[in-house]
């Protein structure tokens, strides 16, 4: 069941950033890498607690 929440979640998330990044006024490459740090960030700091 888990497996299937995550996907669910990651299918989720995935549309709503590629519906950002299409509307988003500057290139979609430095959104991407924006994203992506932030995404790391918080994957590293909710490990710790």
């Amino acid at each position: 069941m888990a497996i299937r929440t995550t996907i669910g979640w990651s299918l989720i998330t995935s549309g709503v950033v590629t519906l950002l990044l299409a509307y988003l006024p500057y290139p979609s490459v430095y959104w991407g890498i924006l994203l992506l740090i932030v995404g790391i960030f918080i994957f590293v700091t909710r490990r710790t607690f």
